[in-house]
């Protein structure tokens, strides 16, 4: 497909259908069965560039990006205004939203999230946190009024630090789109909110996000903050990572009372 004096490796990842292909003259990053998605997140400048797409004669589709040399962002780096700005432009995108809407994507909805998630836990109520995870449950129902009243966008879902590429060419990027959903913005939000972003950080975040602080939003991010939780502490095996879940969630449940005062 690529012609004579290429070499090609894989690039790693779970999915092992990510390759780094290199001539005297190009480099390029090559994915198969990439989302379609991929072509309207390289026209806002969201990803690398999309150089091509070709389907093979069995029906995949390989698509070709720029391989850009830079690095991803850390624990620290990705605090960076430009991470609240590019995320709030991919939040704010009807073409992003307008296009995922396309490819069938219905929006998460949040009476679901808790019903599943109690049919998860039901018959294990002698877990050792019982008593923290039912005030947690208890938090998400008595606030799932809010967390239904609003409007949904495009949520990448997983914005791990390594997620995140900032080229040598002073390019931010989020790549890696495999897991995105149409929900509540407080999904992606609490999820860096809650590995990176400390608490006292959250306001000025925000404004660089492009959004102002309120009691709804934070209502909501503690919502999908104690979701997470509570999901990760049924299925953790390691004795202080659970450990470590449950302080978590004490934390998050006193913010919660302060924040209703």
């Amino acid at each position: 497909m690529l012609g004579d004096g290429w070499t090609i490796q894989s690039a790693g990842g779970s999915t092992g259908e990510a390759y780094y292909a290199k001539s005297d003259q190009k480099q390029l990053f090559l994915k198969r069965n990439s989302s379609p998605f991929l072509a309207v997140l390289s026209a806002q400048g969201i990803v690398p560039k999309l150089v091509w797409t070709k389907r093979l004669e069995n029906g995949d589709v390989i698509t070709a990006q720029e391989w850009l040399e830079g690095e991803e962002l850390n624990a620290e780096t990705i605090k960076h205004p430009r991470v609240a700005s590019l995320l709030g432009q991919i939040h704010h995108s009807t073409e992003l939203l307008d296009m995922l809407t396309r490819m069938g994507k219905k929006p998460m909805d949040a009476s679901y999230l808790i019903q599943e998630l109690r049919n998860r836990i039901k018959w294990q109520s002698s877990h050792q946190y019982a008593t923290l995870i039912y005030q947690g449950l208890k938090y998400m129902e008595t606030h799932l009024d809010v967390a239904l009243d609003v409007k949904p966008v495009v949520c990448h879902c997983d914005l791990n630090h390594n997620n995140w590429l900032y080229s040598n060419r002073d390019q931010l990027y989020l790549i890696d789109w495999d897991n995105a959903e149409i929900g509540d913005p407080a999904i992606d939000l609490s999820m860096l909110f809650s590995r990176y972003i400390p608490f006292d950080e959250w306001e000025n975040w925000l404004t660089d996000y492009g959004v102002k602080s309120s009691q709804s939003l934070y209502i909501r991010i503690y919502w999908y903050m104690i979701y997470q939780l509570i999901s990760d502490m049924y299925q953790l095996q390691d004795h202080h990572t659970l450990q470590e879940s449950a302080e978590e969630l004490e934390l998050i449940l006193q913010r919660t009372h302060q924040l209703l005062r």
